[in-house]
């Protein structure tokens, strides 16, 4: 076995499909309601980053056969962004509790400590040996998610109808396939600005809240494949983005969509903004994804609100998801091969 830094830029078709092969094999074993990857832009997901980030990712493979041409087993891919790197390990299931993913864990930890990063942090699902894992070595639960995923097929969409339009005088909604228009941009980030103000938690994906970051985020989305859909509630009297609500199609799993942020900003709260925006989100997502069959979203147990909106939508709770961070210094000490 051997793990090397790996660039999926110059990276061959056979390597990215091989990784693809991977990807699905730990998803049949981990989450096998999922839908498989496909061979996709997925050069492009693992290449593109937003301004001022980096991944640094690399792969373990048969040692037997020349760099390039050997067998995918496993990655570690570590984005550096602010102050913190995020993890991402993939080992094949079959290959786990072997110490390749701890070798591959440590890799990406020394990088990170001769970059001069202290924390990192990870996400973990619930029920995987993900969880012993990490917290094995060290890593502590820093914030808990549950997913929830709705099926197209079971949505009441009369009921959805009546939601969609159940929004108080004084707002209307907006449709903008792709991201919002740029006279928006600035009302958009405003809102977004507002609600990381709101909000203390662990952020492993933190939000674009000022326009030119925001246009970043966008470019970079439409680079790895990711389709961006917004819908938007306008306050009329002042022309301020009151709410959005924003579904990622990604070209590598185009069935299933992510739910990114939804947000209503506090002083519009209490008029149906946030069930009228995801219905009419997903009346538009059936019209634009024939293919789409499922939207997944992720909720902390503390937002009541949201909850009971995606409970009324058709949700139904998955599993739990959760954000670890560990002190780098710590982590290397303790991924040091003994003697």
């Amino acid at each position: 076995m051997r793990v090397r830094e790996w660039d999926p830029r110059s990276a061959s078709a056979a390597e990215i499909n091989s990784l693809v092969e991977t990807v699905n094999a730990v998803l049949a074993v981990d989450l096998p309601d999922d839908p498989p990857w496909r061979d996709v832009q997925v050069r492009e997901y693992l290449a593109e980053t937003m301004p001022g980030e980096r991944r640094i990712t690399w792969v373990a493979e048969d040692d037997r056969l020349p760099e390039g041409e050997g067998k995918i087993f496993g990655h570690v891919n570590i984005l550096l962004l602010g102050d913190i790197g995020v993890l991402e390990v993939v080992v094949r299931p079959e290959l786990r509790r072997r110490g390749l993913g701890r070798q591959l864990l440590a890799v990406a930890t020394r990088r990170a400590y001769l970059e001069g990063f202290s924390s990192i942090g990870v996400e973990a699902i619930g029920g995987t040996s993900a969880i012993p894992f990490y917290e094995s070595l060290g890593f502590e639960r820093e914030y808990v998610e549950t997913r929830s995923v709705l099926n197209l097929d079971t949505v009441d969409w009369p009921a959805l109808g009546g939601m969609a339009n159940g929004l108080s005088s004084g707002y209307r909604i907006e449709y903008h396939p792709g991201g919002p228009p740029d006279h928006l941009l600035a009302a958009y980030a405003q809102a977004k600005a507002d609600a990381q103000r709101d909000d203390d938690d662990l952020d492993l994906a933190p939000r674009s809240s000022d326009p030119q970051r925001l246009r970043d985020s966008l470019e970079t989305l439409h680079k790895r494949g990711l389709k961006p859909y917004i819908v938007l509630a306008i306050h009329e009297a002042t022309g301020t983005v009151a709410g959005l609500t924003e579904v990622v199609v990604p070209a590598q799993h185009p069935e299933r969509a992510d739910q990114y942020d939804t947000i209503v900003v506090r002083e519009h709260r209490g008029y149906g903004i946030d069930r009228a925006i995801k219905a009419r989100m997903l009346f538009e997502l059936r019209a634009a994804e024939p293919t789409l069959r499922q939207v997944q979203t992720w909720n902390a147990q503390h937002n009541e609100s949201m909850l009971k909106v995606n409970a009324e939508l058709g949700y139904q709770s998955d599993r739990d998801w959760f954000e670890y961070i560990a002190d780098v210094t710590q982590l290397v000490q303790s991924l040091e091969p003994t003697a």
